[in-house]
């Protein structure tokens, strides 16, 4: 599933135009976004949890030439499913 894919089921189950699913989709990545860079977590309780995780830096190798190359330091986003959606999946 795709955006597109995913814009046109919210509308046909909230029984909504696509534009409005679109506008809604938008906010909720703007909002998740917004919130993960200023350090919070997004929790949505049965769903799962978005967080900002630290990753140090590091060595790598090119594996290609074999040579080592530096890789630095970075945040991640990681997403923890929650109990709802892990039951739903199976």
């Amino acid at each position: 599933m795709n955006k597109s894919d995913l814009v046109s089921a919210m509308a046909s189950a909230a029984g909504i135009t696509k534009a409005q699913a679109q506008s809604a989709l938008n906010s909720f990545c703007d909002s998740t976004s917004a919130a993960l860079k200023a350090g919070d977590k997004l929790i949505l309780v049965g769903f799962g949890t978005f967080s900002v995780s630290k990753r140090a830096a590091r060595t790598g190798r090119n594996p290609q030439t074999g040579k080592e190359i530096k890789i630095a330091a970075k945040n991640v986003v990681k997403f923890k499913a929650g109990s709802d959606l892990s039951e739903n999946v199976k």
